[in-house]
């Protein structure tokens, strides 16, 4: 297993410096990855104490899941120094400037060279993983220095390569973690039955984070300006397929009013919405006070509102259950309101758990978007349900916190 690792990240290492040549996605992993080592020991010699704690994340939403060990760690322990890093350059460059972590890099390629010179330079007294981040020679090096590793918030499923019959070098690699802390009951079965026991079920850290965004919600006067005394709508981080049914909804409707905030938000993007839409429709942007009265959508054209507009809404539709995935429906469901969606869910635990509680519902059709949306308006106890479930969850940064610095 080590060698065909070694060759294939070998391999993978070639792709990327090519593809960076014609992908700006890739050039910008590639070149951080190139600067993460001279950047870093500058960092490293200014600093003031020897106790460093090193977090990963993939990308955007594992960092999301790590920002509230982070941000009380920071709280508790303010001597500590942080490093975050990052594998995608999408995670990276949103992040970058993150004042909760006292530096921010790339990830250097899972090769047994930088694994080694990565940590034998930053020499972390702790290492925390997110998620689903299994790199064999950091994790394997790390075991070797005898420092101490984890991975928080991690959910496993029976169809991931640990399980398989000849996944057993995989499962193996699990045993390097000192503690695995797992969102639910199921992971931790499941690592049961291949031995692995290293494993503490302390929940999902994304309620927490969702609970802190709500806690601390920056009001938005022009947001109840629009909704005014109407019912509100708010489609959060959707695609175009989302946007096809919703924009016959909304045409066809006469009850409420709507707020669209598209994941991708380039002007043909907004252009082909606002096409598809008969109703009044304004900009945020481009909105006067007396347009957010007569419009009944509103198009989100900036990043960074979406979890604060939740707040106002009645109903959520979370985009991307038409594709890969669906987007964060915690994000709403804080709010006590109901959260739907496409029929893509199957990978999210909360979303099950919020469709068998009756807070969250799934649509793969126009007929049952309508039907759905519709009977919403009439029954608001749904959000209750979907409010309660996210309270219910709360308490896994502390689980954590308690466990790895006591």
């Amino acid at each position: 297993m080590r060698v065909v690792y070694h060759i294939g990240i070998y391999f993978y290492g070639i792709l990327i410096s090519v593809a960076s040549l014609f992908n700006a996605k890739a050039k910008k992993r590639f070149l951080g990855q190139q600067q993460v080592f001279s950047q870093l020991k500058s960092f490293l010699e200014k600093r003031d104490n020897n106790f460093l704690v090193w977090f990963h994340a993939a990308s955007l939403g594992e960092f999301e899941q790590g920002r509230p060990i982070m941000e009380r760690l920071r709280e508790k322990h303010p001597e500590y120094t942080i490093l975050l890093t990052f594998f995608s350059p999408s995670g990276y460059e949103l992040r970058k400037n993150y004042n909760g972590a006292d530096w921010v890099c790339y990830l250097p390629l899972d090769t047994a060279r930088n694994a080694k010179r990565f940590v034998e330079l930053v020499n972390p007294a702790k290492v925390i993983f997110i998620k689903y981040e299994f790199w064999p020679n950091f994790l394997s090096y790390c075991k070797k220095k005898q420092i101490p590793t984890y991975i928080v918030s991690a959910s496993f499923r029976e169809s991931q390569l640990f399980f398989k019959w000849y996944g057993f070098p995989y499962a193996k690699l699990l045993k390097a973690f000192d503690i695995i802390f797992v969102q639910d009951e199921q992971s931790r079965a499941l690592l049961d039955t291949i031995q692995v026991n290293n494993v503490v079920v302390a929940g999902d850290t994304r309620f927490d984070r969702v609970a802190q965004i709500a806690e601390n919600h920056k009001p938005l006067p022009l947001l109840q300006r629009f909704k005014n005394k109407h019912k509100l709508i708010v489609v959060g981080s959707s695609w175009p397929k989302d946007e096809e049914l919703l924009c016959v909804y909304i045409n066809e409707t006469e009850t409420g009013k709507f707020v669209i905030a598209p994941h991708e938000i380039h002007e043909s993007h907004l252009a082909q919405i606002e096409a598809n839409i008969s109703v009044p429709t304004v900009r945020f942007s481009q909105a006067t006070p007396e347009a957010f009265d007569t419009a009944r959508c509103l198009l989100i054209d900036n990043i960074g509102m979406l979890s604060s507009i939740y707040k106002y809404a009645d109903i959520a539709y979370i985009g991307g259950g038409f594709g890969v995935g669906i987007h964060n429906v915690l994000e709403a469901a804080v709010y006590n309101i109901p959260v739907v969606f496409g029929p893509n869910y199957q990978k999210f635990k909360e979303a099950r758990d919020l469709i068998k509680l009756g807070g969250g519902f799934a649509v793969s059709d126009f007929v049952e978007l309508q039907s759905t949306l519709d009977w919403l308006l009439l029954h608001p106890d749904a959000g209750t349900i979907a409010g309660g479930y996210t309270q219910q969850q709360k308490g896994a940064t502390a689980k954590i916190i308690q466990a790895i610095f006591n």
